[in-house]
């Protein structure tokens, strides 16, 4: 017998004895009183005594025997309900049933009247003896419950609403929420009952049912909701000042797999909870296939993107995963985490700049990685806009540097992170980033060894360096929020979105493709800062101010996806597109040279240079920086 087996009888053991040992008591009390009931509490004949007391062991190893079979000796009576009182029902009907054939077949004389009684009393004394605790149980959480502290207000009165109240109440102690209303969108429910909680209205009635019960605490339990959904409840939840809750889509997936919690899935709510937009589903199988096995290096591994690409990469089996980045803090700290996290994981970190051909050579001569993930780059719009040559530097010569080495050294993929900025770029940071597609579409048709394709997305939700980490201090300092321009939009995605389009994008990669993610519609910049300053508990220009600076160096209204020449193709996911391969001029990577050339000769005229080669970038000529 092994130790679980040993530990678990050891624990039941002493439970089932005492079952067995009530069991025996009810059937004596039962077999008795049945009897006196029979002859209306006068004097039973001895006879009828006699055969009573005479087969009640026998009676006792058929009783332990058919409750063992309906598993009453091994059900969790804290959670017992009306399946285990119907177990109640048939093991007694079973039991009765077996007691008057067999003694009737023996010609033991017992009244007919005396089994009906017998089975109606060991059916109340079973449930009493075993629903009686559940009975006491809820009561006394009834009690403790009066006694919590924070009044929530419960949104969704479906099934993970039932399943939030029925945990707090089921634990007691352990939750200090007090569920006191309950709301719901759907009319027919308004006015009902759900656990005793009534139904008072819909998410419209939000703000006045918080302050009617005095709410502190909402928590949203509408998993399926979509985003834009979920957007619209978040406005009504900001009209009060209570803590928002959320129970996330997630646990519809983790419940179906497995019985889960769901107090221990509801967190806080997030600004990634109201982007309007659902999440992007991609095929997780078909990634893990293909980055099953493989050496895989990531360049700027240590960054918002790089890094949960590593903690993707690192999920699906490769055989060796490469971090490859300049800056060695981020560096450490993800490899730190994907060493404690992936313990049989093959890691290597790299320390080294995608400027250097010398030290990235070493690292494919020594790894020959079969994927390459190429997400080191300068992406600050601004700053690049005073430093193009460094622009040009690193994203544009440090792309060439790492496409010719994928093709020297025979990799099957490599993935260029893009953006949609690269589209009829308004700044040099964006322009670099379309000299980079341009790399890898020219080289897709040179090498015979390697397939190269782009993925371009807009704006990562909290990457370093993004609009949100910028508010959330802006606000953290008591304001003012700066927006740029009232009417900017923007495309958003989440960083896990993000890293998933990249992966997806290596599977369906053919060679020289452009992926795009269909990011929905676009957030205008001045409602996400409203939003924002509501999510941390503030009103917007009465608590925080949000002023508006103006546009900054390359800095344009509203971003674009693809250009019209690029089309629109589709893939098996329907959110992603591919734009198709441009016709690049044979004089490319000449015009390329000179212009790396002059980039590390510091030119000023490098934005104009950067023009000639990316014909739909216009210069600033007021904003020209060096």
């Amino acid at each position: 017998m092994t130790k679980k087996l040993k530990s678990l009888f050891k624990e039941k053991l002493p439970n089932i004895f005492l079952f067995v040992l009530v069991d025996l008591l009810v059937l004596a009390f039962a077999s008795t009183i049945s009897l006196w009931i029979r002859f209306d509490f006068g004097n039973v004949p001895e006879p009828y005594l006699s055969n009573s007391y005479q087969f009640i062991l026998i009676d006792f190893i058929l009783l332990v025997a058919i409750y063992a079979m309906f598993k009453l000796y091994t059900s969790v009576w804290k959670y017992a309900s009306v399946t285990e009182l119907i177990d109640i029902v048939l093991a007694d009907i079973l039991f009765g049933v077996t007691t008057f054939l067999y003694k009737l077949a023996i010609g033991v004389e017992l009244p007919r009247s005396f089994y009906i009684i017998e089975f109606f009393l060991i059916v109340a004394l079973t449930c009493l003896t075993r629903l009686g605790y559940r009975v006491a149980r809820t009561l006394y959480i009834r009690i403790e419950n009066t006694k919590k502290n924070t009044k929530t207000l419960l949104i969704g009165a479906g099934d993970a609403g039932r399943m939030i109240i029925d945990e707090i109440y089921n634990n007691g102690k352990a939750f200090d929420s007090k569920i006191v209303c309950v709301v719901d969108d759907n009319k027919s429910k308004v006015g009902h009952y759900i656990k005793g909680l009534k139904i008072e209205g819909s998410t419209k009635d939000i703000e006045a049912l918080a302050h009617k019960h005095e709410v502190e605490e909402i928590i949203i339990a509408i998993p399926s909701a979509t985003k834009k959904k979920i957007d619209k409840i978040v406005t009504e939840c900001h009209k009060t000042d209570c803590k928002i809750k959320i129970l996330p889509s997630i646990f519809l997936e983790m419940n179906t797999k497995e019985r889960v919690s769901v107090m221990s899935q509801i967190r806080p709510l997030s600004y990634e909870d109201f982007l309007g937009r659902d999440q992007i589903v991609v095929n997780d199988e078909q990634i893990k296939e293909d980055l099953k096995g493989k050496v895989v290096l990531v360049t700027g591994g240590g960054g918002s993107i790089g890094s949960e690409l590593c903690r993707q990469i690192a999920q699906a089996n490769p055989k060796t995963l490469i971090i490859f980045d300049i800056y060695e803090n981020n560096a450490y700290e993800i490899q730190l985490e994907l060493l404690r996290d992936c313990p049989e994981l093959d890691l290597r970190t790299v320390i080294g700049s995608v400027r250097d051909y010398d030290r990235l050579e070493i690292v494919f001569k020594e790894f020959k990685p079969d994927l390459v993930y190429h997400a080191a780059a300068h992406k600050h719009v601004p700053l690049m806009e005073v430093s193009p040559n460094e622009a040009i530097k690193n994203n544009s010569f440090g792309t060439l540097n790492i496409v010719k080495l994928a093709d020297k050294y025979k990799v099957k993929k490599f993935v260029l992170i893009s953006t949609d900025k690269a589209v009829r770029p308004t700044n040099v940071m964006g322009a670099s980033k379309r000299i980079c597609e341009m790399i890898i579409q020219t080289y897709d048709k040179l090498s015979k060894n390697t397939d190269y394709v782009a993925v371009r997305f807009g704006n990562v939700l909290g990457s370093n360096g993004s609009v949100i980490p910028l508010f959330l201090k802006q606000i953290e300092k008591g304001g003012p929020v700066t927006v740029t321009h009232e009417k900017m939009e923007r495309f958003f995605m989440t960083i896990p979105e993000a890293v998933s389009l990249v992966l997806q994008a290596g599977c369906y990669a053919n060679g020289g493709e452009i992926f795009v993610l269909d990011m929905g519609k676009p957030v205008r910049i001045y409602d996400l800062a409203e939003k924002l300053i509501r999510y941390k508990g503030f009103e917007p220009n009465l608590d925080i101010p949000i002023k508006i600076t103006g546009l900054r160096p390359g800095e344009k209204l509203f971003e674009e996806r693809l250009m019209e020449e690029e089309g629109m193709q589709t893939t098996p996911n329907k959110l992603i597109s591919i734009g198709k391969p441009l016709d690049i001029p044979k004089s490319f990577l000449d015009d390329l040279d000179e212009l790396i050339k002059a980039a590390y000769k510091n030119c000023d005229d490098i934005k104009d240079r950067v023009a000639k080669i990316v014909t739909t970038y216009k210069v600033d000529k007021e904003r020209v920086g060096k």
